[in-house]
């Protein structure tokens, strides 16, 4: 094996030396809180009945969010799977492939502004019936809808690729045995999708667990708060750093082994999007209702809070706005940090999935117990984000920096890029290692009857079959990076801030309309880059 390691080594040791450094910083993060937060120990109880509260709370709504995320998604996927004709289809579900980059700002606004005790229903209803719903917007329904929102249709778009997959010989034989829609669901449906269920749930409920922007505009009070948010509040209102060491160490035990725990929840590696699979008979007419009821319903909420960002947004006086020299520092900041981390997700990723598929494939290196270890470590290094949130890594650089002679401004930097590039990580090794293992497992044997290495086995082996997946990652990665708001919420001020962070200034001093135009302005760049950068670069590799 270790003969086998050493001939494969320029394939497996950059990728293992950035494994190696992620659960470097990892460990030297949860070091540095359980150091600082060991101070406070004889001075009170490691766990008071407000940490209990606000521990039962993050796992409550993140539960409850998880739950109608999974329900109303896989509703909307099997709907989109068996309505697979009507027009406009290929638009919507380019649309729910958004969700996953759409800033997290932007859709609270939009929620608001459709929602809120002044939004579009509420003025409706007083318009037609003298009546309103008030402010139900904040608090916990607030957070569930925001939550709901963004991962429902996360979770649609991605069972979509499940349910489209299924074979059609198993529906024919479901027809010939004349089973029910129930049956042919649980018996036909639900086995090709259970693998995918639990793997999607369990990120979706660590992604509400760990919900930062979302809890702390639409919390509304203390008793709404999550960990993470209580953590924020200690630092930022309060400095009482002894209480965020200990909150931030309590957050990082529990989404650690949240993160080992879903490690056994792995999809399925065959789905993948397939040609069609259309059924080649009518569905029942009562089917078929419900069906596009479901579709028209879960496109009318996805839209609607986007087309308010856009109306309101262009109310605003733009010509102040892009003359504010904030924004212009907020603008360029963003855009450059983006650039950055979009640049070394795409590279760590890469270098991670070939170290990777060393421990994967059999003719590379055999299987064993150390090399099942090996890959579990590198996988687990590549999923990091999900142990360590934002916040939590930005105080571990906050405490870094009081230990520091090195200005704050280099660690606020220097956090916001780390936090960026391993909040892209899972994403970029979840889209780029399958066609790499794939890729490996095909041509291994021709490249190295050819002695193709290095740089030339990249060039006429791996990048003609990974080319598009890298642009849409790039692309991933620049979009979540530029709708971030997790570190600069502890580091943001007059000489570091973002375009994020700017906007949530104004949405908390009341400056609706500058801060619709500012939303309009995330979001159309956000949109345009998510849309058309991969097309960029399909155009330029085809001149």
């Amino acid at each position: 094996m270790i003969k086998n390691i050493w001939r494969f080594r320029l394939s497996i040791l950059p990728g293992s030396v950035i494994s190696l450094a992620i659960l470097f910083l990892a460990f030297g993060i949860f070091y540095i809180l359980f150091l600082n937060s060991n101070h406070d120990a004889s001075s009170s109880a490691f766990i008071t009945n407000r940490i209990i509260g606000l521990i039962k709370f993050t796992i409550f709504q993140a539960f409850l969010s998880t739950i109608l995320a999974m329900l109303i998604g896989t509703v909307l996927a099997w709907s989109l799977a068996h309505q697979s004709t009507f027009r406009g289809r290929d638009f919507l579900v380019a649309l729910l492939s958004s969700s996953l980059v759409l800033p997290t700002l932007i859709v609270v606004f939009g929620i608001i502004s459709v929602l809120g005790q002044n939004g579009w229903i509420n003025r409706v209803l007083l318009y037609l019936f003298d009546y309103s719903f008030g402010s139900f917007v904040y608090g916990l329904s607030g957070i569930l809808i925001a939550h709901v929102y963004l991962n429902a249709s996360f979770v649609a778009r991605s069972l979509l690729h499940v349910f489209e997959s299924i074979p059609k010989e198993r529906y024919k034989l479901a027809k010939s045995l004349n089973f029910s829609v129930f049956n042919r669901f649980w018996l036909i449906e639900f086995p090709a999708i259970k693998l995918s269920l639990k793997s999607i749930s369990s990120t979706v409920f660590l992604l509400c667990f760990t919900s930062f922007a979302i809890v702390l505009t639409l919390g509304g009070s203390p008793s709404y708060n999550t960990l993470e948010v209580a953590i924020y509040e200690a630092v930022k209102l309060d400095f009482n750093i002894p209480l965020a060491l200990k909150l931030a160490l309590i957050q990082l035990l529990i989404t650690m082994v949240l993160v080992f725990l879903s490690a056994n929840f792995q999809a399925a590696a065959t789905n993948i999007k397939t040609s069609g699979t259309k059924i080649p008979w009518n569905e029942p007419k009562k089917l078929q209702y419900f069906q596009v009821f479901i579709i028209f319903f879960s496109t009318i909420l996805f839209i609607l809070p986007l087309i308010s960002i856009f109306i309101d947004g262009l109310g605003a006086d733009f010509k102040r706005i892009i003359s504010d020299e904030i924004f212009i520092k907020s603008l360029f900041t963003s855009l450059a940090i983006a650039t950055v981390s979009s640049i070394l997700s795409v590279l760590f990723a890469l270098l991670i999935s070939d170290a990777r598929r060393n421990f994967n494939i059999n003719h590379r290196i055999k299987k064993s117990k150390f090399r099942n270890l090996i890959n579990l470590v590198i996988s687990f290094s590549g999923n990091i984000y999900l142990a360590i949130p934002s916040l939590i890594l930005g105080l571990g650089f906050f405490m870094f920096s009081l230990n520091s002679q090195i200005p704050l401004l280099f660690w606020a930097m220097l956090a916001v890029l780390c936090a960026n590039v391993l909040m892209s990580l899972p994403f970029a090794i979840s889209i780029l290692y399958s066609p790499m293992l794939k890729i490996a497992q095909r041509y291994d044997k021709l490249a190295f009857a050819l002695n193709l290495r290095g740089s030339k086995r990249w060039l006429y082996c791996e990048w003609p079959y990974m080319k598009s997946s890298i642009s849409y990652v790039f692309a991933l990665s620049f979009c979540l990076s530029l709708g971030d708001l997790g570190v600069i919420a502890l580091f943001g001020s007059n000489e570091i801030t973002t375009l994020p962070w700017y906007l949530y200034q104004l949405m908390g001093s009341y400056q609706t309309k500058d801060g619709a135009g500012v939303a309009l302005i995330l979001l159309v760049l956000t949109l345009s880059i998510f849309i058309f950068l991969p097309k960029v670069f399909k155009n330029a590799r085809h001149r």
